[in-house]
């Protein structure tokens, strides 16, 4: 095939394709199930992943990591915070912002939830190289990328 993109490639992408809607669909339903037993919506259960990984945030930083709208941040905030889960509190070099942290203590149980899937990934890392993970993170990097700036996308106007 000299012209376009070979029948493998096309074939490729397809099966990518596929593969990321599969991968999407079990993240979902995964988040979405542990969200339950957390008794978390699944924003609220991701937005305490990311501030567990990042560490306390703003509103805004909230919004711009997740691409939701400030307000839908506004109200997320609220919920978890009402749940004992975070905690506003003033930023320790600027008295005038608000940063968002995550209540350990509260939190304390969930990472035994995690543990399975936390086991299971470590083990499918062991078979791929350095270089190969190298390309799985890059990949990840870049995709993730895209998803938060489809998602602002689709929030844009819905709040300041």
């Amino acid at each position: 095939m000299s012209r376009g993109i070979s029948e493998r490639r096309k074939k490729l992408l397809e099966a990518l394709g596929d593969a990321g809607r599969a991968n999407s669909n079990a993240a979902v339903m995964y988040h979405t199930a542990m969200g339950e037993r957390m008794g978390l919506g699944m924003s609220e259960e991701k937005t305490l992943d990311l501030l567990q990984r990042l560490g306390p945030l703003t509103a805004g930083e909230i919004s711009q990591h997740t691409g939701l709208a400030p307000a839908s941040v506004s109200g997320l905030i609220d919920r978890l915070e009402a749940k004992w889960l975070v905690r506003r509190v003033r930023h320790p070099k600027d008295r005038r912002r608000v940063i968002v942290e995550v209540n350990h203590e509260r939190i304390s149980g969930f990472w035994e939830l995690f543990e399975p899937l936390v086991t299971g990934l470590t083990e499918l890392y062991a078979d791929y190289s350095d270089e190969e993970l190298e390309v799985i993170l890059g990949f990840l990097e870049r995709a993730t990328a895209i998803q938060v700036a489809a998602t602002a996308k689709l929030t844009e106007g819905k709040g300041a």
